[in-house]
């Protein structure tokens, strides 16, 4: 069983998937960065300063108590945060598009090239000589 355990493990697919998933997480974390540290302070910028993570609803307020520390934390829907996941969504779909775009039309390339025609069979042209010897 643990044989058939590692031949599955080792197969190609299985570290294909597994690296596929690796570079899934690490694109992830760079779409996140650019998202927040580059598209959403410009904007920002256009809407007049807001950061839409710091858009939020909230449910109950925070109780302070009187010696300044908080007793009991704010309970909010942070809605704002959920528009920047939206935005990386969209980010990442792009960049997913734009790829299998190009490797759709690099496939097309390989496949649009058809094999060069191999000519009669050895078959076929012994046929072809008989018949014409059979003409004399």
């Amino acid at each position: 069983m643990l044989k058939e355990f590692r031949g599955f493990i080792m197969t190609g697919n299985v570290v294909d998937l597994t690296v596929a998933v690796i570079l899934a997480g690490a694109v992830g974390l760079v779409v996140t960065g650019f998202t927040n540290d580059m598209i959403m302070p410009i904007v920002g910028h256009f809407t007049g300063g807001m950061d839409f993570a710091d858009l939020k609803y909230v449910l109950d307020p925070a109780i302070v108590g009187p010696d300044g520390e908080v007793t009991k934390p704010e309970n909010a829907i942070m809605w704002g945060k959920w528009i920047n996941t939206l935005i990386n969504l969209v980010i990442v779909g792009f960049v997913l598009f734009l790829i299998v775009k190009g490797y759709a039309k690099v496939r097309a390339k390989k496949e649009a090239a058809p094999a060069p025609d191999p000519g009669p069979s050895e078959v076929d042209l012994l046929k072809e000589i008989r018949d014409e010897l059979r003409k004399k």
